[in-house]
């Protein structure tokens, strides 16, 4: 049994990671309120490093549709500036000379309806890899019937599998309507 549970194992952290994965991508997704998260993927030149915002200033939102980054060098406003403008968030900064400003407009009926369609399109993703680890975890469990694992450990296994394969689906369903409803909700 030892064997199966391997297997079982190595699926349960491959649907983890697709979890995680999911997780990360949402996170991106605006919901029609600013979030520190939003400008996660921003990385700004210091020093002649590529560095992420968050490591050279501090990310506040004071309100539900204000973002204040205040670096800890003034001398980055006009680099973190540029890092805002040319990434494809939409945003358009201003600056007090203390601190970058973002107004976050609200979204659209529109825009939001297309924001749930890339939301389920995420979901979906995170599920089809979901299913292809429980195909590959399944795929080894019934190669063990050669070694001579007995009948009842390999169907016991793949019972196991599926049991993690609904569990994890279910959190993604649950994610992504989590997702949709705070995107939804004005």
């Amino acid at each position: 049994m030892e064997e199966v549970q391997m297997f079982l194992d190595d699926a349960r952290e491959h649907m983890d990671k697709a979890i995680q994965h999911l997780t990360t991508v949402l996170a991106k997704i605006r919901a029609g309120k600013a979030t520190p998260s939003m400008l996660d993927s921003i990385m700004v030149e210091y020093y002649g490093a590529m560095t992420p915002l968050n490591q050279v200033s501090s990310v506040t939102t004071p309100d539900a549709h204000t973002i204040f980054i205040k670096p800890w060098e003034k001398t980055l406003i006009q680099e973190i500036e540029r890092a805002i403008m040319n990434s494809d968030l939409g945003f358009n900064p201003q600056n007090d000379g203390e601190q970058v400003i973002i107004n976050v407009p609200a979204l659209t009926e529109e825009r939001r309806k297309e924001l749930v369609k890339q939301v389920k399109h995420e979901g979906e993703n995170a599920k089809i890899s979901i299913r292809n680890s429980r195909h590959d975890a399944l795929h080894h469990i019934k190669a063990l019937k050669e070694e001579g694992v007995s009948e009842d450990d390999i169907k016991r296994g793949e019972d196991q599998v599926q049991k993690i394969t609904d569990e994890h689906t279910h959190k993604v369903d649950d994610l992504v309507n989590h997702k949709e409803e705070e995107i939804m909700k004005v």
